[in-house]
C-alpha cells in the first residue's frame, strides 16, 4: 500500500476520444458527495455548483455522465496529479476559441504548459502530445505549425483541484497480483473509486439493477408502496405534452446534491425477476447496449408487477422511448425526483433529394466546377532573394531578442541549420516592410525554406502576409450550385451546395512527408451557405482559396488523431444542413462574418472576391 498526498481531477470523455476536465469547484463537488455519500454510491447533480451544467447527472457507481434533455451518456474518470503540478497550485491554461471565450486545455496539456512556464521555455512544442501547435510564452499565443494560425492563451488562477490523502493503489506488477489496501485488482485510475464501490458492499443486492434501482425503501410495518403520478405541477415535461413522473417517496427525500441508492426490499412478492446483467458490466457498454438492457429490465419489472417509473403521454402522440425512461431509472436510483426529458433533437446532415431539373447555377457566376492540380515548381528567385524583397535594411539593430531564435539582434543568428548561407554584417538584421518587424535575415530565410516557398512570405509576429500565399492543398476538384431548399435562420432565400471532393493520392515535397501515401476521409464532403448576396460574396472568396490551394492541407487530424491525412485549413464550413447539434450547422448568425475573418487571416480580401465576378 502506498500512502501518498494527491490532487484529484474529475475528467469526461468527449465525442472526439479525449478527455475534458471538470472545473475546480465541480471536482470539489464530486468528491464532497464521495465522501458523504452511502458507501455503494449514489448520483451528483451538477448543477449545484455551475448553472450552466444544469442538465447533467453523474452516477459514481457506473462512472458515467448523464445529461436529462438529451439522454446523452459520456464515462467519466478520477485522474490523480502531483499536488506541485498546476491542477495543484490552482493555474488554469486556457486558449481563445472562435467564439471570442476561453478554453481549458486538456490537463495532460496544461500541466505540461505549466512546466515550461515555471522553466522560462521562451517556447513550447506540443508535437509530442499530438498537438501540431507551438506555444509562445513571450507572446502568449498558439500557434498553429501547419496553418501558422495564432490564437491568444492566457494563465489564470483558479482554486486548486481538491486534495486527497490515503492508500494509494500499488502500481500494475508490484505485489501479489498487484491487490491493494483497498481490495483492488487494478491501479488504473478510473477503477479506483469503482472498484472500492463494489468491494465495500458485496451482495447480489448490490451486484444487479433490479428493485433498487426505480423504487424506493418502504420503512418497516409500514403498507406497500403504492405507484401513483404526481401532480401536474410536480411532473416534468416531456417534450410535446409528455411527462414522466415517478412514484411519491415514503421517506424524507435526499439532499439535491447527493441521491442515493435506496436498500431493496426483502419481501418476496416484491422481488424482481428481471435477468440483468452486474453493474460493474454497465461501464464499458455503449449507449444501445445500455438502452436495450433498459428495455429488458422495463419489461421484466411490469410483468412482474413491480411498481416502476412510469410514462404518461397527455396527447396521444410520440410516447417515449421506454429505454430512455429505464436509464434515466438506472441513474436517478429512484430518488423520488421528477426527471425531465426531452426528445434529443435529431441530426440533420443533408436536405431532402433533389433531382437534377432542380439544380441551378449560382446567379452571377457562369460557371459551376473548379478543379485543382499538382503544384508546379517555381523557378527563378532564390529564397534569399524573395527574403530581400519585402525586408529593409536595418544600420542600428535595436537592444531586443529575434522573436524567431530568441537571440539578440544585435549578435548573430541562433538557427545553425542548412539552406542558410553567410551574410555580411550590414545585411545581417532585416525590417519587414509594411509591418516593422525585425528579424535576423538568416531566420527569415530558413522559415521561408520549410514553408511551401511559394514566393510569399508571413510575420510570424502579426501574420501580415508579403506576397500573394499560398497552401498545400492536394489536387481535387469543387462544385457549387443552388438547391431549392432553405437553411434555418435563412428563410428568404435558397442554398449554395459545395461538394469538395479530394482524392488519396502521394505527399509532394510542399507536404509533411514526401513520398509518403496521404489518407481522404469523409470525400465527397457537403458544405452549405445561404443564396444571398452575402453568402455568394463568400463564395467567390472561397473560389479564391480553392485555388490557393487553402481550403485542405496534409496534416494531422484534431478529430481522430491519424495523421498524413487531408484536414481542414483554419477556415470553417458548415457541414450540417438542417441542424447545429455538432456546431457545424445553422442557425449561426456570426458565420459568414466569422469566414471573411478567416479568408483575412490567409491573405485572401474582398478585392480578391472582384475577381471572380
Amino acid at each position: 500500500m502506498l500512502l501518498a498526498s494527491v490532487v484529484v481531477v474529475w475528467e469526461w470523455l468527449n465525442e472526439h476520444g479525449r478527455w475534458r476536465p471538470y472545473s475546480p469547484a465541480v471536482s470539489h463537488q464530486i468528491e464532497a458527495a464521495i465522501r458523504s455519500s452511502d458507501p455503494r454510491g449514489g448520483s451528483v447533480v451538477l448543477g449545484q455548483v455551475d448553472s450552466r451544467l444544469s442538465p447533467y447527472i453523474i452516477d459514481l457507481q457506473s462512472m458515467h455522465q448523464f445529461r436529462q434533455d438529451t439522454g446523452t451518456i459520456r464515462p467519466v474518470r478520477r485522474s490523480f496529479y502531483d499536488p506541485a503540478s498546476a491542477p495543484g497550485q490552482g493555474w488554469q491554461w486556457e486558449w481563445e476559441n472562435d467564439a471570442g471565450t476561453w478554453t481549458a486545455y486538456d490537463m495532460e496539456v496544461a500541466i505540461a504548459i505549466e512546466n515550461a512556464h515555471s522553466r522560462q521555455q521562451p517556447c513550447l512544442d506540443l508535437t509530442p502530445l499530438g498537438f501540431c501547435y507551438l506555444i509562445d510564452f513571450q507572446n502568449m499565443t498558439q500557434v498553429n505549425r501547419q496553418s501558422q494560425r495564432c490564437r491568444r492563451l492566457q494563465r489564470r488562477a483558479d482554486m486548486a483541484y481538491p486534495l486527497v490523502s490515503g492508500p494509494l493503489p500499488i502500481p500494475k506488477g508490484s505485489g501479489a497480483g498487484g491487490a491493494t489496501g483497498l481490495g483492488q485488482p487494478c491501479s488504473c485510475q478510473q477503477c479506483m473509486l469503482v472498484l472500492s464501490v463494489k468491494t465495500n458492499t458485496g451482495g447480489a443486492g448490490v451486484q444487479t439493477l433490479g428493485r433498487r434501482s426505480l423504487t424506493m425503501q418502504r420503512p418497516k410495518n409500514s403498507a406497500p408502496i403504492v405507484s401513483k403520478p404526481l401532480s401536474p405541477s410536480k411532473s416534468a415535461t416531456l417534450g410535446r405534452g409528455q411527462h414522466v413522473t415517478t412514484p411519491p417517496s415514503p421517506v424524507p427525500s435526499p439532499s439535491p446534491m447527493v441521491m442515493k441508492p435506496q436498500r431493496p426490499p426483502t419481501s418476496a412478492a416484491t422481488v424482481c425477476h428481471a435477468p440483468l446483467p452486474p453493474r460493474s458490466s454497465l461501464a464499458g457498454l455503449s449507449r444501445p447496449a445500455l438502452q436495450r438492457i433498459a428495455m429488458a429490465q422495463s419489461r421484466a419489472l411490469i410483468a412482474s408487477g413491480v411498481p416502476t417509473v412510469p410514462v404518461k403521454n397527455l396527447n396521444g402522440s410520440s410516447p417515449v422511448h421506454p429505454a430512455l425512461a429505464g436509464i434515466t431509472g438506472i441513474l436517478m436510483s429512484a430518488a423520488a425526483l421528477p426527471v425531465c426529458l426531452t426528445r434529443p433533437p435529431k441530426l440533420v446532415l443533408h436536405p431532402p433529394p433533389v433531382s437534377k431539373s432542380d439544380i441551378k447555377p449560382v446567379p452571377g457566376f457562369g460557371h459551376c466546377c473548379r478543379k485543382t492540380t499538382k503544384k508546379q515548381a517555381r523557378k527563378g528567385k532564390t529564397p534569399e532573394e524573395v527574403v530581400k524583397k519585402y525586408l529593409q535594411k536595418v544600420k542600428s539593430p535595436p537592444e531586443e531578442d529575434c522573436t524567431i531564435c530568441m537571440e539578440p539582434l544585435g549578435g548573430p543568428s541562433g538557427y545553425k541549420g542548412p539552406g542558410v548561407g553567410p551574410v555580411s554584417r550590414a545585411e545581417s538584421v532585416g525590417r519587414l516592410a509594411q509591418c516593422g518587424h525585425q528579424y535576423h535575415f538568416q531566420c527569415l530565410v530558413a522559415m521561408y525554406n520549410n514553408g511551401n516557398k511559394d514566393g510569399s512570405l508571413q510575420c510570424p509576429t502579426c501574420k501580415t502576409i508579403y506576397g500573394v500565399k499560398t497552401g498545400n492543398q492536394p489536387a481535387g476538384k469543387m462544385e457549387y450550385h443552388v438547391i431549392p431548399h432553405s437553411l434555418p435562420g435563412h428563410p428568404d432565400c435558397k442554398t449554395i451546395r459545395i461538394i469538395y471532393n479530394v482524392p488519396p493520392g502521394l505527399q509532394g515535397p510542399e507536404h509533411p512527408n514526401p513520398g509518403k501515401p496521404f489518407t481522404a476521409r469523409g470525400f465527397p464532403r457537403h458544405c452549405y451557405l445561404p443564396d444571398s448576396e452575402r453568402g455568394r460574396k463568400v463564395l467567390r472568396l472561397l473560389l479564391v482559396a480553392w485555388d490557393r490551394r487553402l481550403i485542405f492541407s496534409v496534416g494531422t487530424s484534431s478529430t481522430t488523431g491519424e495523421s498524413d491525412t487531408v484536414i481542414w485549413n483554419e477556415v470553417h464550413h458548415k457541414t450540417e444542413f438542417g441542424s447545429n447539434l455538432t456546431g457545424h450547422g445553422f442557425p449561426d448568425p456570426g458565420h459568414l462574418d466569422n469566414v471573411l475573418e478567416e479568408l483575412r487571416a490567409q491573405g485572401i480580401i474582398e478585392d480578391d472576391g472582384l475577381m471572380e465576378k
